[in-house]
C-alpha cells in the first residue's frame, strides 16, 4: 500500500469569492509532491473546473449550501472528492462539446475537460448533491 503524504479538507461558501481559493490549496500540493509544471496544469484546470461547476451549477451560488473538498496524496495518486450540495444531474446526459451543434455553445464544456484531464472520474449524484470522484496518477 503506498504511503500517505499528503491530506486536505474544508467547506466553502457558494459564493464568487470562494472560486480563487482552491488554487493556493493546489499550489501546495504541487510543491509537496513535487508535480511537474505540465502536469500540474492539467490537475489545476481540471480540479478548478470541478470546484467552480460545484459552485455554480451544484450549489446555483447559494452562500448558504457549501462545496466540500477532500484530497488524499500518497506516493502513486492524487485522490480529489468535490461535494456539492445541489439537486444532482446526470452526466451521461451532457451534451458532447466536440459535436457540431455544441461547438458554439457557451456551456458544456466543463465535465469534458474534467474527463480529458484525469485518469479517472466517477460521478455520486442524486437530491442531496453531487460528488466527483476524481484520480490524478502521479507516475
Amino acid at each position: 500500500m503506498a504511503e500517505n503524504v499528503y491530506e486536505f479538507s474544508e467547506c466553502f461558501a457558494s459564493e464568487k469569492a470562494s472560486m480563487p481559493k482552491i488554487e493556493p490549496v493546489l499550489c501546495i500540493l504541487k510543491q509537496k509532491m513535487n508535480i511537474s509544471d505540465d502536469r500540474f496544469y492539467n490537475l489545476l484546470i481540471a480540479v478548478t473546473e470541478a470546484f467552480n461547476n460545484a459552485i455554480v451549477h451544484g450549489n446555483k451560488l447559494n452562500p448558504e449550501k457549501k462545496v466540500e473538498v477532500c484530497i488524499h496524496a500518497d506516493t502513486q495518486n492524487i485522490h480529489i472528492h468535490i461535494k456539492d450540495q445541489g439537486r444532482g444531474f446526470n452526466p451521461d446526459k451532457v451534451a458532447d462539446p466536440r459535436e457540431p451543434e455544441n461547438l458554439l455553445k457557451d456551456n458544456g464544456r466543463g465535465v469534458f475537460i474534467i474527463k480529458s484531464l484525469l485518469d479517472e472520474v466517477s460521478y455520486d449524484t442524486g437530491d442531496q448533491g453531487t460528488t466527483i470522484h476524481m484520480r490524478f496518477a502521479l507516475g
